[in-house]
């Protein structure tokens, strides 16, 4: 199928979800993330949830590594530049939804993309090779083509993969990982 189709699907099995599954299909996943080799890294990118999407309740991860005494970085979207500018997450860090319903930060310490050691990367939709299908606006693609080669990117999915994504673009950037409630799949790259 082509990413328009997977799209189309995904959003429409993720509206299918109630809130209690999200909530522990995202506890699933959470618990899946613990088994992954990636604890002896320092700064991780966490998405914060776009509830009114039905995206997975990254709240979980976030208390895992916040207990793991990890530097946790979030963004915010310049949407004319399909940018994002990271920021270190603190107690002091005010978030607030912007016109697309995104929770960002206000502002903060800003952390450079060669920085970052681990993407925890949103998506609708992956396939067995580690292609993903996002949103259509390209803002993950440009920032993880910013990062360094060895940057762990891990997609977090509610659903197994799909077979294949027909159209994929060589600026599309694949997953080293995708966790789902059930599993973790790995692809090499």
């Amino acid at each position: 199928m082509n990413k328009k189709h997977i799209r189309q699907k995904a959003k429409t099995d993720r509206q299918m979800l109630s809130e209690e599954e999200i909530e522990d299909k995202s506890l699933a996943i959470a618990n899946q993330v613990l088994r992954l080799d990636i604890w002896n890294k320092l700064y991780y990118h966490l998405f914060l949830t776009i509830e009114k999407q039905k995206e997975i309740n990254t709240e979980y991860i976030l208390q895992i590594l916040a207990g793991k005494d990890k530097e946790i970085v979030i963004s915010k979207c310049n949407f004319e530049a399909l940018s994002m500018t990271h920021f270190l997450l603190t107690d002091n860090t005010k978030i607030k939804k912007n016109s697309y319903n995104v929770p960002e930060p206000v502002d903060g310490l800003e952390v450079p993309d060669a920085k970052i050691d681990v993407v925890f990367v949103p998506l609708l939709a992956y396939d067995k090779q580690g292609n993903r299908v996002g949103y259509g606006k390209g803002f993950y693609d440009n920032f993880l083509n910013k990062c360094k080669p060895e940057t762990i990117k891990i997609g977090l999915s509610f659903f197994p993969p799909e077979e294949k994504i027909e159209d994929v673009s060589k600026s599309d950037v694949k997953l080293n990982f995708c966790v789902t409630p059930d599993a973790i799949f790995s692809f090499t790259n």
